[in-house]
């Protein structure tokens, strides 16, 4: 029997390396940029109050595009209909043009408002000003990595999303290591530089998939395909957005949360414990807690990335017993990753916090509460995938909102009560992940007759991993004794790795025709 693995899990090895790799970098980064003298959690809060608002207006623009136009591009291969594919990328391209450059014109006019009315950080606003170009610049790139993603290219977004990041961090340290210099510290200027970079990077970025995109296209799209009439430009037009803007929608109201906190956070405590405080505690809420948070997450939108055009391409040829295979693997997949994350983050908090952030301790018991959710939001992302990837795309976009309302309530409730504050905060995106689990869960099973039970698949997970936590944290004390606490937390964080890993292969939590059925086709020699 020979072993061929698919474009699937070529396509999710890849996005998971290219994440595990850029996360590195971007903990490098983050890391210098707190520790650094005159940026710390203030400089933080400044910078990401900014980002977020960017993050905002670049998902209007850009986010849910390559899943919308990989959705298209893979449906259309299954059909070998080569000559819209190319009329379809060329309408997109042109159309979110467009968009991304009302995006950055909107973001760099409104800066001094959105900094001084909506934000009340009036040092955010040359921030805002200096990201305002990397809106257009990455509308144009989602487009193109929609089409690679679509061509079974996957690996080229990953690459491309890599050398975006290797180049922020690069770009951020010189520049802020300049702008200190000469500025003596100054903190505004430290954040607006190292957004700065972010502009620089995704610039570069574009330049190299544009590249790449022409090599593909010029393979590809001139091969002998079925002869389709051409498409008129407005009903592809109609097409990219019916799939699109509910796509789009879903990510904005999904990335929500983060602007109800850079909204809300300061606005409210600054009343309550005074505006430094209040500052100080966003910018370890918005800095240090998201920059651990947002690590599993990443590496699972792997999966949720890979699905669509998959999940796309399968139900084009009418195979459902490929798309329950692909949605009940990456499930499986997504929970071996989110309950051990869960565990570990929760019970190793403090140490990682002592680890990463030497100068700037404080905020730990938020990443233990954090940690609650992050199997709920883990799962949600792949499910959200999943029914994308079926058609089901208004679904996500209705959760997404009954999330943002239990933000918003959750933290005009808890923050201002004493004792709690930033925890509210933390609180609400617990409790939005929790219930937005719940329905996107429901809404599969009716949709899908999915086999495995997943109760059952959670409960093996949580005793593995209390096994595994359990053991590190011995591990742990015995090398304290000789170690000094960073090389002991390091060594026992690997263990704990290295001890979940074999104990899902000694319980057989994935079986190898599973493996075999989901990764690869096996045929005769």
């Amino acid at each position: 029997m020979k072993f061929k693995t698919t474009d699937f899990i070529k396509g999710i090895l890849s996005l998971v390396i290219s994440q595990i790799l850029i996360k590195i970098f971007g903990v490098i980064y983050s890391l210098y940029i707190t520790n650094k003298t005159g940026f710390g959690d203030e400089g933080n809060a400044i910078y990401m109050s900014g980002y977020q608002i960017y993050a905002l207006l670049l998902t209007i623009s850009s986010i849910g595009i390559p899943n919308a136009i990989s959705k298209i591009i893979s449906e259309k291969k299954s059909s070998r209909d080569y000559i819209n594919i190319e009329r379809t990328l060329r309408i997109s391209i042109f159309i979110f043009s467009i968009v991304g450059f009302i995006g950055c014109v909107t973001l760099f006019l409104s800066a001094n408002f959105i900094a001084n009315k909506i934000l009340e950080i009036p040092e955010s606003k040359l921030s805002l000003m200096v990201l305002s170009p990397a809106i257009f610049f990455v509308s144009i790139t989602s487009v193109i990595r929609g089409f690679c993603n679509g061509e079974n290219k996957i690996y080229i977004t990953a690459k491309s999303q890599f050398i975006e990041q290797v180049l922020k961090t690069i770009f951020t340290i010189i520049f802020v290591e300049i702008v200190s210099k000469i500025s003596n510290n100054n903190t505004e200027a430290m954040a607006a530089i190292a957004n700065f970079a972010t502009t620089m990077a995704t610039f570069l970025s574009l330049i190299y998939i544009f590249k790449k995109y022409l090599n593909v296209k010029n393979k590809n799209l001139n091969l002998n395909g079925e002869n389709y009439p051409r498409e008129r430009i407005i009903d592809i037009i109609k097409k990219v957005l019916k799939i699109s803007v509910p796509m789009t929608i879903s990510a904005i109201l999904g990335s929500l949360g983060k602007n109800i906190d850079s909204v809300t956070v300061v606005r409210i405590l600054k009343r309550i414990i005074g505006e430094e405080l209040a500052i100080i505690k966003y910018g370890i809420l918005s800095s240090k807690v998201d920059i651990i948070m947002v690590l599993p997450l990443s590496f699972n939108i792997a999966i949720s990335t890979a699905l669509i055009p998959e999940i796309s391409k399968r139900k084009a040829v009418n195979d459902l017993d490929g798309i329950i295979n692909k949605i009940e693997f990456s499930i499986l997949i997504t929970t071996m990753i989110g309950i051990p994350a869960t565990f570990g983050l929760f019970a190793y908090s403090e140490k990682i916090f002592g680890l990463l952030f030497p100068n700037a301790k404080q905020g730990y018991e938020l990443l233990e509460l954090a940690s609650i959710g992050l199997t709920f939001s883990l799962l949600t992302q792949t499910i959200n995938g999943i029914l994308q990837g079926l058609g089901e795309n208004k679904v996500p976009v209705y959760v997404a909102m009954i999330g943002v309302i239990i933000k918003v309530l959750a933290n005009i409730i808890l923050i201002p009560i004493n004792g709690i504050y930033e925890k509210g905060a933390i609180i609400g995106n617990v409790l939005s992940a929790i219930v937005s689990f719940i329905i996107v869960y429901i809404v599969l099973k009716r949709k899908i007759n999915l086999k495995p039970c997943l109760f059952k698949i959670v409960i093996k997970l949580i005793v593995l991993s209390s096994f595994m936590i359990i053991t590190s944290l011995y591990i742990y004390k015995i090398l304290i004794i000789s170690l000094n606490k960073n090389i002991s937390t390091i060594i026992a964080i690997i263990s704990a790795i290295i001890i979940y890993s074999i104990s899902i292969f000694v319980t057989k939590m994935i079986n190898k025709n599973q493996i075999l059925e989901t990764v690869g086709n096996t045929e005769k020699n």
